[in-house]
């Protein structure tokens, strides 16, 4: 079997559409992507983003469990530090309730304390690198802008009102992972938030950098999910971290997922048509200002940046990986053999969104026909 491929769904707000639109249009890719054999589709967390309505990947996980019968249905990530274990133990208790068997609970670390002496991330390559297999890692941006904007320290303020108060990561986690044991306790008293007859989703944690995240995930002997679509810069430190110090726990063994961003079409020229508007997409989230609506090709907005704009998504750019069927998939293969990757997670977007649909059922026709070296297993 080839690698599997699992989707990434951004719930994104082509311009000019509504947010009921948006939403149609991610029940319409959760039916195909089923269709077309995707092992996965995941949701992720987007707050105060006027071109994305997913705020919440548990009502999304919920709607498309009503459109799918055998696609794995996750978060990708629901962020710790915006609520609390118990609210996301009954959350993925209701849906697992609902889809058993079929639910993956991707947790992310947004918004929690460190642990004290738990290892901070090395600082991340200023300058461009390439691995053996010809995969690029592009130099870290200078986010400094987007941390010192007011919408964040806005968004940080409503969503993590009292960050004293919150647990450390590996805190939460373990509480997490007692509700859903039957055996959480606050203060010597037994709490069951989770009914005795759900099984536990299926634990993830996501991380982006050789720091915590994948520590935990290590730790606890669970799968390890590494960003290389939105922070590339230092995902072989992040699975390696993950790897060498891997105990077994939920795994026997490591089991590694890394994203991509892509973009395929029938044609090159048309697959770089449909790219336009992604520099100024990522732009309007680096500056701190919110996700935009994304653009046509046609807009103003849509032209290629410029200077120091276009150095703040040189990274994002340039491991996007653009073009016809076969070329997104030989990309792909190469990303997964520098990784060693067990599963790729396939996030596409375009203005367009049976564009996008087309993109992954394209992508799903070349990888299965592609002659590409056998990997493990997916979960």
């Amino acid at each position: 079997m080839t690698t599997p491929l699992s989707v990434f769904d951004l719930t994104p707000v082509p311009a000019g559409a509504t947010a009921a639109d948006a939403v149609q249009h991610s029940l319409q890719l959760a039916r195909r992507a089923e269709r077309a054999g995707y092992h996965r589709l995941w949701y992720g967390e987007h707050h105060l983003n006027p071109g994305i309505v997913g705020t919440s990947p548990a009502l999304f996980i919920a709607l498309a469990s009503t459109v799918t019968s055998t696609l794995r249905l996750g978060s990708g990530a629901v962020l710790a530090g915006h609520r609390s274990a118990l609210s996301i133990a009954e959350e993925f208790a209701v849906l697992e309730a609902a889809a058993p068997g079929r639910i993956d609970l991707g947790l992310g670390r947004a918004g929690l304390r460190s642990a004290p002496g738990a290892g901070e991330s090395a600082p991340a390559a200023r300058e461009d690198r390439w691995t053996e297999e010809g995969l690029r890692l592009p130099a870290a941006p200078d986010l400094s802008g987007l941390f010192a904007s007011p919408r964040f320290a806005a968004q940080r303020a409503l969503l993590n009102p009292a960050p004293e108060t919150l647990p450390t990561y590996s805190e939460f986690v373990d509480q997490l992972q007692g509700f859903f044991a039957h055996r959480a306790q606050v203060d010597g008293v037994e709490l069951n938030a989770v009914h005795a007859s759900v099984e536990a989703p299926q634990l993830w944690i996501l991380g982006s950098s050789p720091g915590e995240s994948a520590q935990i995930a290590a730790e606890r002997g669970l799968p390890f999910a590494a960003n290389y679509h939105v922070a590339p810069t230092q995902v072989l430190e992040a699975i390696e971290h993950y790897r060498t110090r891997f105990r077994p726990g939920v795994l026997s063994a490591p089991h590694v997922l890394v994203s991509a961003e892509v973009l395929a079409a029938e044609t090159e020229a048309e697959a770089e048509r449909l790219a336009r508007g992604y520099g100024a997409w990522v732009h309007s989230i680096r500056t701190g200002s919110g996700a935009i609506p994304y653009p046509a090709p046609d807009d103003e907005l849509a032209a290629p940046l410029t200077g120091a704009d276009a150095a703040l998504v040189a990274d994002r750019e340039a491991t996007r990986f653009v073009g016809d069927p076969e070329q997104v998939a030989q990309r792909l293969g190469v990303l997964r053999d520098a990784t060693g990757a067990d599963e790729l997670l396939i996030s596409t977007i375009t203005h367009d969104p049976d564009a996008r649909i087309r993109s992954f059922e394209l992508l799903a026709e070349s990888w299965s026909t592609t002659a590409l070296t056998p990997t493990t297993a997916s979960l």
